[in-house]
């Protein structure tokens, strides 16, 4: 037997790449810049305990006696390193401030400088309220939630006597319903999954068994395959002895294409009835839940916290950060205490060393903390401060028309920042105005150019179309071609497509869809 070996087969190359990397204090400003008020506060506590080498000014005023003889006591031996995992981030990169790294070995025998750190000043800190107004009333704001309806069907499962194969073949189907209510994956290939993710074998009439036990839960129309039964299944939940009971299903079970598509008169002529008739069967399958999922979460009470508090002094707007609950956040003395009880030893053990090395990381780890907080807070206020300058108009008087148009990339040019930056400011944050508390993504509309030339935001011709809608008969609803004249007369230029791109924007049906009787 005989090898043959080609010396082309090995190569060597030789390449330059340019990556650019995002370094622990970035990723960690990253993501305190993208938390709203609630989820900041709870990272801030979350950090509080992970870091003892922070410290909250407010509490530890309160223990001020303890932490004096603890201070006097602690030495590098006292405290014991432990091991911390590092969390990977995966998130883009960004434009971000540098921030200083210190050197990754800490350690070069007795050349390693303590001062950095046991200079560090008893006050050096951050307060998450600084510069702002410390003694506002905490601003929150009630609203209703919900949980998902994933949950409240697995309840109600427990209500029927089902063998341990059967409940769990019946939360996989469950698990399979869209957030809407629809189980939109056909039997035979769940049982596919079934068998590959549950290794259970099944067949497409066990679970058609089970979908139907799932379809009497509440609310009625869970687990429909389609709207045909989605409307169905709550029909016949209804006293079937009511004539117009009877004739809403009739008209969905048959007569579902001429129902979709609103002709009336073919319905009246094939089921040999009158308009009063049909009306009210129309009217009773109108007030039906097309989307059961929607209304199967259970309410549940939870509080929006604005995150920029906007005053109008006269005239003159003023931006706040809002510092509910904020804590002052200070470098910890004892910490510093311990360093310097290693200066002064003459020869300090392998154990002292470790320790002081744990020590450091955590100092260095609460600068960070501290300096991204910093960062976060002035990203955020520069950031509102220019939504703000760009609707200024709208802040002043709260009328929509005098919105302007605004995208992502006009606030990162004056801020001077990156448009993903501004990106995570304007996610799930919320500024409270005279007129409500409103999310910030609110602020930011494409722009239409009107006849006279002059640049309006496109939210000013929703509401155009809006207002139109809403007052239009309902036996003869307003066509997007009719819209499209009334925008023209109002020196609004816009193309039919465009206007049906709005409406749906609305979530406005078609003209067809919107008559009524």
């Amino acid at each position: 037997m005989f090898l043959y070996f080609c010396p082309n087969m090995l190569k060597q190359n030789l390449q330059q790449k340019l990556q650019q990397k995002l370094s622990p204090q970035q990723i960690q400003f990253i993501k305190l810049l993208q938390l709203n008020t609630v989820d900041f506060e709870e990272r801030v506590e979350q950090e509080l305990i992970e870091n003892p080498a922070i410290e909250d000014a407010k509490t530890d005023e309160d223990n001020e006696g303890e932490m004096q003889d603890y201070n006097n006591t602690q030495t590098a031996e006292d405290i014991t390193p432990v091991n911390s995992e590092e969390k990977e981030f995966d998130g883009p990169t960004d434009d971000l401030a540098e921030f200083e790294t210190p050197s990754e070995d800490p350690f070069e025998d007795d050349l390693f400088d303590l001062s950095s750190y046991t200079d560090i000043d008893d006050n050096e800190g951050f307060h998450l309220g600084e510069d702002l107004t410390g003694d506002e009333d905490p601003r929150e704001f009630f609203i209703a939630t919900t949980s998902t309806f994933h949950e409240n069907l697995k309840e109600q499962l427990t209500a029927f006597k089902l063998t341990e194969a059967e409940h769990q073949l019946a939360e996989y189907i469950i698990g399979s319903i869209d957030d809407d209510g629809y189980l939109r994956r056909s039997l035979p290939a769940m049982v596919n999954d079934i068998a590959f993710s549950l290794n259970t074998e099944t067949t497409p009439h066990a679970l058609e068994q089970l979908l139907k036990l799932i379809q009497t839960m509440e609310p009625a129309g869970i687990g429909a395959r389609d709207l045909q039964e989605c409307l169905l299944l709550q029909l016949r939940r209804r006293d079937k002895n009511v004539i117009a009971v009877k004739l809403a299903i009739k008209i969905i079970e048959h007569y579902m294409d001429e129902f979709s598509k609103k002709h009336y008169d073919k319905l009246m002529k094939r089921l040999e009835i009158n308009n009063d008739q049909l009306k009210e069967a129309i009217d009773l399958i109108a007030h039906l839940n097309p989307k059961p999922g929607e209304s199967a979460a259970e309410l549940k009470s939870q509080y929006i916290i604005p995150d920029f508090i906007l005053t109008n002094n006269n005239g003159i707007l003023e931006v706040t950060l809002n510092s509910r609950n904020a804590p002052e956040l200070n470098i910890s003395r004892s910490y510093k205490e311990a360093l310097q009880g290693y200066e002064k030893s003459a020869k300090p053990t392998r154990e002292q060393r470790d320790a002081v090395q744990f020590i450091k990381q955590k100092l260095d780890g609460a600068k960070w903390f501290i300096d991204s907080v910093k960062q976060r807070q002035h990203t955020l206020l520069n950031t509102m401060r220019a939504i703000v300058h760009q609707q200024y108009d709208y802040f002043l008087t709260g009328d929509e028309k005098k919105l302007k148009p605004m995208i992502l990339k006009n606030i990162a040019e004056e801020v001077k920042m990156d448009i993903s930056t501004i990106s995570r400011v304007a996610n799930s944050k919320y500024v409270e105005t005279d007129f409500g508390v409103i999310s910030l993504k609110f602020f930011f509309s494409e722009g239409i150019q009107t006849e006279d030339g002059e640049e309006v935001s496109n939210r000013e011709v929703k509401k155009i179309l809006q207002d139109a809608i809403s007052v239009e008969d309902k036996k003869k609803p307003i066509p997007d071609e009719k819209l499209m004249e009334i925008l023209k007369e109002k020196g609004y230029s816009i193309a039919r497509r465009t206007v049906a791109k709005y409406r749906e924007q609305l979530s406005i049906p078609v003209a067809r869809m919107r008559k009524e009787l």
